[in-house]
């Protein structure tokens, strides 16, 4: 038995997550942002004031990677913490102003990064593919959340 990556949907997939992000973050460069950080922005610019975990549980990262993207994000001036009125121990994450501007230009570098994932399918068949990407990332989830029998 051979193994034929071409056949191989989790090596289909990871090849299109490395395409997408290598695209994404040519796209961001000029605005001097990362994938990473587009996607804790895009989070704040929906709902502003999350927590540090809010964004770690809504992205799916590690407490740490997460920690290292909003040191990373405070140096570059793209946010800034307060502390939460309600809990001492957590601090709300807050757009600047410069982030702010930024929304348009990066949400535009992100759909065009998006568009070419697309563009080898007809149009018809992108909403089925968008959401069998998805239904496929909510099963695997499940199945990572699942414990392992004792």
């Amino acid at each position: 038995m051979t193994f034929d990556k071409s056949r191989s949907a989790g090596v289909l997939a990871s090849d299109i997550a490395r395409l997408y992000t290598a695209a994404l973050q040519n796209r961001l460069q000029p605005l001097k942002l990362s994938p990473a950080q587009f996607l804790a922005l895009n989070e704040l610019w929906m709902d502003d004031g999350l927590t540090q975990s809010d964004l770690t549980l809504r992205l799916g990262v590690e407490q740490a990677t997460m920690a290292n993207t909003l040191s990373r994000m405070q140096r570059d001036g793209l946010i800034e913490r307060r502390p939460h009125p309600e809990d001492r121990r957590s601090q709300q994450v807050w757009l600047s102003h410069h982030a702010q501007t930024l929304q348009a230009p990066a949400t535009l570098a992100a759909v065009t990064a998006n568009d070419l994932v697309l563009k080898g399918l007809p149009e018809a068949e992108r909403a089925l593919f968008v959401s069998m990407m998805g239904r496929v990332a909510a099963a695997l989830r499940g199945v990572s959340a699942e414990r392992p029998e004792s």
